[in-house]
Order: C-alpha cells, then sequence, then structure tokens
C-alpha cells in the first residue's frame, strides 16, 4: 500500500486510529452486555464509554508498551486502562484477543466493501453511457486478434457492463460472507463469557455472530472474499487489456485520453501510450496475487494459530487500496476514452468485404450447395483477398467482385443475393435486444 495507488477514504479504514478506535468499541459494547447480565457494575462501563470513547488514544505509547509486551492487545489495554482507571479491570472479561481483532477485522472489511460498492456503482454508469452513446457505433469483432465479423463498440461497452454488474453482486455477496463477529473467548466455547455479549457486540458493531467459531473467526471466509476481490480485478485487466490493444498504432479504434502537457515519452515526444490501462494491467495481478494466501490461510493449527495473522495485516490494506484506486482509475479511462467510429470502419473494410463470408456460405447452403462446396467456393475467393493484404496492407482484391466473377458460385446465386450479404445492418439487428437485457428497458 503505496500512496500512489492509494485514495484517502479506504487508507483511513486501515489507519491505526481507526483500529484502535474499532477495538475499544468492541471492548466498550462487550462491557454493555456484561453490565446488562450483571457481570460487571453498570457504573464501570459508563466510565468506560466516557473515558475512553473521548480519548484520542496514543499510538506511540501503544506501541512504546507493545515493544515491552510483546503483545499488540495487550498493549492497548493497557493504555486503555491508563485513561480510563479502575474500572479497565472488567475490560476484557471472559474474551481472547482473537475476539478483539477478528471481529475489528471483519468491520473494516464490511466498510472498505461499501467503498468498493460506491466505486463499482460510478464505473457502471460510466460504461452505460459510454455503451448508449456506441451502440450503433459498428466496429469489427475480433476472434483470435483476427477479423471476424462486425459488432459495435456499445456491445462492447455492454458486455463490460454485465460483467462488472455481475462482480457486484458477488461483492455484495463477499460482504455478507464476511460481516460476522466473534466473541466467544478462549477456544470459541464461551466458557468465560455469555454468548448473548457476542449477540449484542455483533448488533452493534452491524455484523451477524459467527455460529460457531474456534479461537478465530472461519478462515475460508476470507479466503472467498479475497477470491471476489481477485475476481474483480481480472475482470478490470480484461477491459483494459481490450482497450490497450484498440490503441495500438496499427489498430488505433480508441484510446486514452491524453491531457494537454501530457507527455507520452523521455525520449520520443511523439508517443501516447496506454499508461493507465497498463498501469490497471499491473494492479490487477496484484490483487489476483492476494487471493492465493487468503486461500493458504484457511488451514490453521488446531483451535487456531498466528500463520494467517501477519498475511492479513498486508493483504486487507493492500487488496482493498488496491481494488479501490483500480475502480476509480478504470471509471476514468472509460468516462473519457477517445472512440475513432471512422477509424473502426476504416479497419472493417481494410479486408475488401470478407467480413460477410458466413453470410454467403450459409446462402450458399440454402441453394442446395453442400457445406463442404460452399465452404470451398467461398474460402478460395476470401483468400485472394487475403494474400492482396499481406502484400500491402490493404484489400488490393475485393470479395465481392471476385464472387460475382466466380461462376461456380452463381450457379446458385443471382447477383442480387450476392449483393444482398454485404448488408451490414444485418449483422446489428438485434443489438436493441440485446441491450434490453443488459439495461432492461432503460
Amino acid at each position: 500500500m503505496i500512496p500512489r495507488y492509494s485514495r484517502p477514504d479506504m487508507v483511513a479504514i486501515w489507519s491505526p486510529e481507526t483500529k484502535f478506535r474499532i477495538w475499544f468499541e468492541i471492548e466498550a459494547h462487550a462491557c454493555d452486555a456484561l453490565a446488562d447480565l450483571g457481570v460487571i457494575p453498570k457504573e464501570a462501563a459508563q466510565t468506560i464509554w466516557e473515558k475512553g470513547g473521548a480519548a484520542t488514544f496514543d499510538i506511540e505509547r501503544i506501541d512504546e508498551i507493545e515493544r515491552e509486551t510483546k503483545h499488540d492487545v495487550i498493549a492497548f489495554l493497557t493504555h486503555l486502562a491508563e485513561i480510563v482507571g479502575p474500572d479497565a479491570r472488567f475490560v476484557h472479561q471472559g474474551m481472547t484477543s482473537s475476539d478483539v481483532l477478528d471481529t475489528c477485522f471483519n468491520v473494516q472489511l464490511v466498510r472498505a466493501t461499501d467503498l468498493l460498492l460506491k466505486d463499482m456503482d460510478a464505473l457502471l454508469a460510466a460504461i452505460k453511457r459510454r455503451a448508449f452513446e456506441h451502440k450503433d457505433t459498428v466496429c469489427i469483432g475480433r476472434s483470435h486478434g483476427i477479423h471476424a465479423e462486425p459488432v459495435t463498440f456499445g456491445l462492447k461497452m455492454a458486455e463490460a457492463y454485465a460483467e462488472f454488474d455481475r462482480c457486484r453482486v458477488r461483492l455484495m455477496n463477499a460482504r455478507e460472507e464476511i460481516a460476522t463477529c466473534a466473541i466467544s473467548g478462549a477456544v470459541g466455547t464461551f466458557a468465560n463469557i455469555d454468548p448473548r455479549v457476542e449477540e449484542h457486540v455483533a448488533q452493534a458493531m452491524g455484523l451477524k455472530a459467527e455460529p460457531v467459531s474456534t479461537q478465530v473467526i472461519p478462515r475460508d471466509r476470507h479466503a472467498m472474499y479475497f477470491a471476489t476481490l481477485g475476481v474483480i480485478a481480472s475482470s478490470i485487466e480484461r477491459v483494459a487489456t481490450e482497450i490497450r490493444h484498440l490503441q495500438r498504432t496499427e489498430v488505433l479504434e480508441a484510446e486514452e485520453y491524453f491531457s494537454p502537457g501530457q507527455k507520452g515519452s523521455s525520449a520520443m515526444p511523439h508517443k501516447r501510450n496506454p499508461v493507465l490501462t497498463e498501469n490497471l494491467t499491473g494492479l490487477a495481478r496484484l490483487v489476483r496475487g492476494f487471493s492465493i494466501p487468503a486461500m493458504e490461510n484457511v488451514a490453521l493449527w488446531h483451535e487456531r494459530d498466528i500463520s494467517h495473522s501477519s498475511v492479513e495485516r498486508m493483504i486487507g490494506p493492500d487488496a482493498t487500496v488496491t481494488l479501490d484506486f483500480a475502480l476509480a482509475r478504470l471509471t476514468g479511462v472509460i468516462d473519457k476514452l477517445l472512440v475513432y467510429p471512422e477509424r473502426m470502419m476504416g479497419n472493417m473494410d481494410r479486408l475488401g468485404g470478407l467480413v460477410h463470408s458466413q453470410r454467403i456460405l450459409l446462402a450458399l447452403t440454402q441453394a442446395g450447395s453442400s457445406r463442404e462446396d460452399a465452404y470451398r467456393l467461398v474460402q478460395r475467393n476470401a483468400m485472394k483477398v487475403w494474400e492482396s493484404y499481406q502484400v500491402s496492407g490493404a484489400a488490393g482484391v475485393d470479395f465481392l467482385s471476385e464472387l460475382l466473377n466466380d461462376a461456380d458460385v452463381r450457379q446458385y446465386l443471382s447477383e442480387d443475393q450476392i449483393r444482398d450479404r454485404f448488408d451490414l445492418g444485418y449483422h446489428t439487428k438485434n443489438v436493441d435486444v440485446i441491450f434490453k437485457r443488459v439495461f432492461g428497458e432503460s
């Protein structure tokens, strides 16, 4: 987590100040429940809230205590006792460190997810706007990187919208998965603390009680959470890679916005590089990589060990901060993306009408030719166009003319029937149907 790829709201969730404030709230809510159950005096619970709630925790002091105790929760509780006074002896009654650490971690992940959901909404809005803007902007579809048949740029955006809409659903499910609380004491048996304390803390912190914990909340929840972040990062990379390909000089159907005063290269003043989407590709690799250690954290020894702890102290902030930044960056890229319809049409025309080859193939079979013969007839004319393109980078032979002059083809199809199969609108006639599936009736 470095400032270059961080945004302040997400960073604040993982700050020491926020962490210790959440720790205090967990302990204080537990004290309220213990007071209601008659385990500790109500006046003590009130004092803990009054003094601790008004305090600004001294990070340096906590760190100083931890250097001696070698235990972060004890260091915090010692500092809290310095603030609260004698009633601090009622704090942490029957609890274990993981009750505080795990519940806090999940609170932070829930808050981080709420920011990510806002990011997702902004991205979806930007994609939707560009999809409708270019719903009828015809461009070539490619398979294996090679010209296939026409699509529209709006369909490319609609595909991205549907993908991130699925990602949003996954993120909501991940939020539900991670929003649990454990205040169950050592090895999770509630031997020294009433389960009603856990229920109270969970409700107060916006969580639900973990049905069964050991000394920790089960880490399969976290594995699913970080795997979801990895899938979202992969979707970011897919869109970023598409834009990078479209920006290549030989293609140049779309490109990142190039702002006044921006420089593309220290050596070559003419350069306009896809730096933002390249950056997104790299960030996606990082977020995706965090899912592996999260999965490896699932297998802890018996009721707990702390092999997961160091991992989560890093991947919690790093994964959410990085994904927050990446979603915002992709939103900016989509919002300002430069789209060149004329270039799209020019690229499609470079192969002299080959994009209509399937329609001719189908027309021949419908007119009585076997599929094998039809394929042979279409391909032999198409290869003439390909060969001319390989020489000059533009089709010197016209596919339509070749078909019209092929006696074997003309045995099956008239000139009008052939020309009719070169109607570009045929390929986009169902765009509205697809848009309704993706966006509804809007």
